[in-house]
């Protein structure tokens, strides 16, 4: 692979090469792709009444993040934030009203739900440990680009509904937002062509701001008229404050309502570590390994549970990021973890960065959202996928129809505890399936096929 520090042709590598003073505005630009969707979770889980930290979900971004790159030999660019993936079980651990949690106080069950993801996370490190023992061509061979290109695909079309529904609340605002990315990407020069998402939530918070003071409205989720921005937040927060850290608890009921949400987040890991490595053009679920990647997010997950924290994942948002600034350097994602942890001990600049208008935040989403479905298309191009054959075809068909018609999922009953599994969760469970029954499975994982192409994850 070619190196060189000319944004616009080949890719960026070696950030070191544009200097420190771009570095670190490279790393501001992952911090502000991750940020919204990061402090959306502990906001969507308060609603629920469980007082999740939005200080302490930060810190374990930035953490977790670390810890994963330490894990992965500092080789892959992934941004570990808050998984949506557990949104649900949150919900339904908060509506847990017999036995021990009739009339349980909010925080408890919250230490209750942080326990099961402890747990969640201890099932990806007996996954890496199998994929370690057993080989990851042998794991591979039931997950290929027939299975993780769709997947791929749903991850960033289940996402589209959130961008929409959060570019509604002031469309003009959002198309501003898209506009500046889209005229940074394409005709920008230089620095400019390789921070479109900075500067297109820099740009439309500038112009929000302006509009703001001259009256302009946007719409909450309820549909009510309210300000544009709102600083209120920002006035009621100090400085400086240390995040509220807490112990996680443990039951079995708890357990059976978060853990089987590791099964999707799971597959989404996967999805994104091919994602990520058709960005970049290395194929990081062999080297480093899957079972390494695995490892990584599922103690950061674990670690982030058992003090307070919701479960992290990798994020397509900051793959995104990738595809847009072509800077593949990790040093630049660890910049935006280290961001990350030093704003966890800033109440009022989390405020001030949460009060970035949600329409910003659409309009942002559209751009990196399709961002993933393009990147799961472009896996299924470029592994050669034949979907001439009609056992190919199958997969693909049942893997999209259940990942976009089972939209809340399917729960079933244990005894008297409920199962939940998400759509992502069903789509992966089906396809899987149907990849290893139906004959005529012809793929052979490896990176021998065209060299230098992005998708080299085997051959058929």
């Amino acid at each position: 692979m070619n190196q060189t520090n000319t944004p616009g042709s080949e890719p960026i590598r070696d950030a070191r090469t544009l200097g420190l003073p771009k570095m670190l505005i490279l790393g501001l630009q992952h911090m502000f792709a991750m940020f919204g969707a990061t402090v959306l979770v502990p906001i969507l889980v308060q609603g629920y009444g469980l007082p999740l930290s939005i200080q302490t979900t930060l810190f374990f971004a930035g953490i977790g993040t670390l810890f994963f790159h330490f894990c992965t030999r500092l080789k892959v660019p992934a941004f570990l934030g808050s998984s949506f993936a557990y949104l649900g079980g949150f919900a339904a651990v908060a509506a847990l009203d017999t036995g021990k949690y009739a009339g349980m106080a909010p925080a408890v069950k919250l230490q209750y739900a942080c326990g099961g993801i402890v747990v969640a996370g201890l099932l990806y490190v007996i996954l890496a440990a199998i994929i370690k023992v057993v080989g990851v061509r042998r794991v591979m061979r039931f997950l290929p680009p027939v299975v993780t290109g769709p997947i791929i695909i749903l991850i960033g079309l289940n996402l589209a509904p959130s961008a929409v529904t959060n570019a509604s609340t002031c469309w003009w605002l959002a198309i501003v937002a898209m506009a500046i990315i889209i005229v940074a990407n394409i005709w920008g020069k230089g620095m400019v062509k390789i921070i479109p998402i900075l500067l297109g939530v820099v740009g439309a918070y500038i112009i929000a701001v302006i509009a703001n003071a001259l009256g302009a409205t946007a719409l909450d989720a309820a549909g009510n008229v309210v300000p544009l921005i709102d600083f209120s937040g920002v006035a009621a927060s100090a400085p400086v404050g240390i995040q509220p850290f807490f112990l996680a608890r443990f039951d079995l009921t708890s357990i059976f309502v978060m853990a089987p949400i590791a099964v999707a987040a799971m597959m989404e890991h996967i999805g994104d570590m091919s994602a990520i490595s058709a960005t970049v053009g290395q194929n990081f679920i062999e080297n480093p390994g899957l079972h390494r990647t695995l490892i990584g997010d599922g103690v950061a997950t674990s670690l982030a549970g058992l003090f307070g924290g919701p479960a992290n994942t990798t994020y397509g948002e900051n793959t995104g990021v990738l595809v847009l600034s072509r800077v593949y350097d990790p040093n630049v994602v660890r910049l935006a973890a280290i961001y990350a942890v030093v704003l966890s001990f800033s109440p009022a600049f989390a405020a001030i960065v949460n009060s970035i208008p949600t329409a910003i935040i659409g309009g942002v989403s559209f751009i990196l959202y399709g961002m993933i479905s393009a990147i799961g298309v472009r896996n299924v191009v470029e592994n050669r996928v034949d979907f001439t054959n009609s056992r190919n075809l199958i997969i693909a068909a049942v893997i999209l129809v259940c990942g976009l018609g089972f939209s809340d999922g399917i729960t079933f009953a244990i005894g008297e505890v409920h199962i939940t599994l998400t759509n992502l969760a069903i789509a992966a469970i089906a396809g899987i399936a149907l990849n290893a029954i139906l004959p005529g499975k012809d793929y052979v994982f490896g990176s021998d096929v065209t060299e230098g192409r992005s998708g080299d994850f085997g051959r058929y």
